[in-house]
């Protein structure tokens, strides 16, 4: 399916030769198939790969946002076998079974329905993203933590005391299937909520795990503390870390392959506390890595802004934001269209998160001196075009940066600030003179994630409108907005929020901006004047978002501060 379907697709001029050879380098690295690789980078919409698999396959197209599947006809098909194939049923007529695929040419999926099922099979198309979505819907069931807790506790006793664990009897504990079995459910629950973190935490009389959903901590299981010392061996073992270590940090990663076919990594760190190890986990899952910048939630002409910094041929692009508020996926989704053939891409990164065909990615490491300095050192001897830094974090670091951007290069990296204008002075406060600043930066973008309301339980909601003028809304927009939120179901697992969406503010560095920066101007200063040349701030574009329906109020006092 993969070379056919790009074929047909360059066929009728809908892609490029270019665009998917880059799409099929893009799928080998993050799994998956090539028509979400496609989407992903953004070379085609999700319409146009429906109607066109609609048109060239002679089947029915179906939008499965907007249909909603009876559970009895789901469970016709195993869950296996629908993301084995990416394939769902989604209605059943006498012996018929109408099954939503994104592979209408796979003919052998269905003599294996007709086998399973006895059902004759009638395929109508539907895009990749629409079935991954109504797989995870349908099929998810939630996890019986305690039977499965019960099982473990009643296999495991406590091994000696604290200060005094045998290895051998840990690396046992560790390995019984009751406690193997545990784990695995709770990294396979996280993929399925769609978690970010998992945060394994001991306490003297407590020990609990907790997910990091949209961006809050939800308590999930509380397993026994008799068991926190075999969880732990558990996953270092699986992490490749010294379990024997007690006392000293350790960092680690783990690797599995999903059920349907995607990898997904695990960033491991291990944290001795006072009542035992904190073992904190990061998913890193390259299916959902949004290189498209149309959908990272920028606005019209913020989109334009950005994207006229990035394709400068030298200069600085800065991106600002707190831990987790998606730098990372702008700076890739801005490396993934200037990756071009002419043009030479390094990157120091720490740590490397992703894998991008085509960029030249170097892992940090600190302890033999490879820091993000000592890489840009080395990049400029190496004939680059564009440099990306994933920290400016030190004078050293932002002087070599800063000169990389005077000489000709293009350079990105974030660096650690509240918003766009304080990182001008963040830059100063390192010792970087203001006429190189000025010179240098050509846009700065501060991000930060809202939650997003959940569309399946949404409801209106009267507020009173004062308090949309009291967050900064207009007279005119607070009598004419409509206001929502969630009100709670098994989709967004009752929190009334799903999926999360990023609010930015853009300073383009314009001649009065530099001014500004030349003549000592301060944050405030610099930001009404950003605003005066048409900045719209974080605030805002949060706002702009809660006109549309997409967030709740609470979403924008909580993520945004007053301008």
């Amino acid at each position: 399916m993969t070379s056919r379907l790009g074929e047909l697709l360059v066929k009728e001029n809908l892609i490029t030769p270019e665009q998917l050879r880059r799409a099929i380098e893009e799928q080998k690295t993050g799994g998956g198939r090539l028509g979400s690789s496609l989407t992903k980078l953004g070379f085609v919409s999700d319409e146009e790969l429906l109607s066109f698999l609609s048109k060239q396959y002679n089947v029915p197209a179906i939008n499965l946002d907007e249909f909603e599947i009876d559970k009895e006809v789901v469970r016709k098909i195993p869950e296996n076998i629908a993301r084995k194939h990416f394939i769902i049923p989604v209605n059943q007529t006498g012996s018929t079974l109408i099954v939503a695929t994104s592979d209408p040419t796979n003919l052998s999926v269905i003599d294996e329905i007709k086998f399973l099922t006895g059902y004759n099979v009638e395929f109508v198309a539907a895009t990749e993203a629409a079935i991954k979505k109504s797989i995870e819907k349908y099929f998810e069931v939630s996890t019986d933590y305690q039977e499965i807790m019960n099982e473990a506790a009643e296999e495991y006793e406590v091994i000696g005391d604290e200060d005094n664990i045998d290895v051998k009897s840990l690396e046992k504990a560790s390995e019984e299937a009751p406690v193997i079995k545990l784990v695995n459910s709770v990294l396979n629950d996280a993929i399925k909520k769609g978690a970010s973190d998992i945060h394994v935490e001991p306490y003297e009389k407590t020990f609990r795990i907790r997910f990091r959903i949209d961006g809050m901590l939800y308590e999930i299981m509380k397993p026994p503390l008799s068991l926190k010392n075999a969880i732990a061996s558990r996953l270092k073992i699986m992490s490749k870390l010294d379990i024997a270590e007690r006392r000293r940090p350790q960092d680690g990663r783990i690797k599995i392959r999903y059920s349907d076919g995607k990898d997904i990594d695990f960033r491991v760190s291990v944290l001795p506390t006072l009542f035992g190890e904190k073992i904190v986990l990061r998913l890193l899952d390259k299916s959902n890595l949004q290189l498209d910048m149309t959908k990272l939630g920028f606005n019209e002409k913020q989109l334009k802004d950005f994207k006229d910094a990035v394709h400068k041929p030298y200069g600085m692009v800065l991106v600002t934001g707190p831990t987790g508020s998606g730098k990372t996926t702008t700076l890739y989704s801005a490396l993934s269209e200037l990756n071009q053939i002419s043009k030479n891409v390094s990157t120091a990164e720490d740590p490397v998160e992703y894998n991008i065909p085509g960029v030249n990615q170097v892992q940090m490491h600190e302890e033999i001196g490879l820091n993000f300095a000592a890489s840009l050192r080395s990049f400029l001897r190496q004939d680059p075009n564009i440099i990306m830094v994933g920290e400016i974090r030190d004078y050293e670091t932002a002087e070599i940066a800063v000169k990389a951007a005077l000489t000709g290069h293009l350079v990105l990296s974030t660096i650690h600030t509240n918003d766009a204008p304080s990182t001008i002075n963040r830059l100063l406060n390192m010792g970087i003179e203001p006429f190189l600043v000025a010179s240098s930066v050509h846009a700065i973008l501060a991000q930060r994630l809202m939650r997003k309301i959940c569309e399946k339980c949404k409801e209106e909601i009267d507020i009173e409108k004062k308090f949309l003028t009291d967050i900064g809304m207009s007279e005119a927009d607070a009598k004419t907005t409509k206001t929502y939120k969630g009100k709670g179901c098994n989709m967004c697992s009752n929190t009334g929020y799903k999926g999360r969406i990023a609010v930015y503010e853009i300073l383009t560095i314009a001649e009065e901006i530099r001014e500004l920066v030349l003549a000592g101007a301060s944050a405030n200063e610099i930001k009404k004047e950003g605003i005066r040349l048409g900045m719209m701030t974080m605030r805002q574009s949060a706002i702009d978002l809660l006109k549309k329906g997409l967030t709740t109020i609470d979403e924008v006092v909580r993520v945004t501060a007053k301008d």
